[in-house]
């Protein structure tokens, strides 16, 4: 289902390891007088320098569910609101009889989804709703602190609304599940990133990437299709 993508700059280079040769003991002997900081020799190990690691290594076929001309499954999310308190919504409630621009990201605090996919919808939210669009929001599969850290972290307001998938159930109702779980930095399972537009629930619009690329699912794409 998912395939595979890059990413940089995850890993901050790593650090000397200082390893020391303890000496045996018996059970009759202190650790006291039988171990000395002064007697025991210090080897310094430099590590090489990190690489940067791929979203995942492995390539799986893509199987999505959704497509245009179909319902949006309802799902419940859950968000914190401007006055801080952590809310719920679900997709029925900020779809029906609305027009509907949501977007996903495979995860908050990751570059391409913080330099680009959610800046983009925050600087071009004002023209997205002056041509219709009633809900504006970007879900991701983390939680709905992560996701506020991250509001509070990029600087903007209210202009999209972050929605937490934490447990994954829209996202695996969707079928945009991205399995990234072989990758080291333990990403896990999440969501593949996608822009679509729906009214009264129903998609008008589906822009479906591969993994996690980013080319055709911005906020100037979905401007073109109202």
């Amino acid at each position: 289902m998912a395939a595979s993508l890059t990413i940089s700059r995850l890993l901050s280079p790593a650090p000397i390891s200082l390893s020391t040769a303890t000496t045996s003991r018996t059970a009759t002997t202190s650790l006291a007088s039988k171990f000395s900081l002064a007697s025991v020799p210090l080897k310094l190990h430099r590590r090489s320098r990190p690489t940067s690691l791929p979203f995942s290594t492995r390539t799986t076929p893509i199987s999505a569910i959704l497509s245009v001309g179909q319902k949006l499954p309802d799902a419940t999310l859950s968000y914190f609101d401007s006055a801080g308190e952590l809310q719920t919504t679900t997709i029925s409630a900020l779809t029906s009889g609305k027009k509907a621009i949501l977007f996903a990201v495979p995860g908050a605090f990751t570059p391409t989804c913080s330099q680009k996919h959610l800046p983009g919808f925050v600087e071009k939210a004002g023209e997205l709703k002056a041509k219709g669009v009633d809900t504006l929001a970007c879900i991701s599969v983390n939680d709905a602190f992560v996701m506020r850290a991250w509001k509070e972290k990029l600087g903007f307001k209210d202009e999209v609304l972050l929605l937490s998938d934490g447990n994954g159930e829209f996202t695996r109702k969707l079928g945009f599940e991205l399995d990234l779980s072989d990758n080291p930095v333990g990403l896990g399972k999440r969501s593949r990133r996608y822009a679509l537009l729906a009214k009264d629930g129903v998609v008008k619009v589906l822009n479906l990437e591969e993994g996690g690329a980013f080319t055709f699912s911005g906020a100037e794409d979905m401007l073109k299709t109202l």
